[in-house]
């Protein structure tokens, strides 16, 4: 049973991971208003604050990508102005 268990664990952190920046900020402000109200027993507490922790690194993946082409942009227009 265990087996089962941790082969839906990674399936569900691969379809998070494929996640767009957009939809996972949008579930983790729902996470977050869904932890902020209450009402939730401990463990799904536990589970809201493990999918949030989740859908925190996709967006800060999207993010940091966002900045490193940001930073790319910038760097070649530099390379052109010299």
């Amino acid at each position: 049973m265990a087996k089962n268990t941790d082969e839906a664990q990674e399936q569900a952190q691969t379809q998070t991971q494929a996640l767009g920046y957009e939809q996972a900020r949008d579930e983790l402000i729902e996470v977050v208003r869904r932890l902020e109200t209450g009402g939730q027993t401990l463990e799904e507490s536990l589970a809201l604050w493990e999918r949030g922790e989740e859908l925190a690194k996709v967006c800060r993946h999207w993010l940091e990508g966002a900045r490193a082409r940001l930073d790319a942009a910038l760097a070649a227009e530099t390379e052109r102005e010299d």
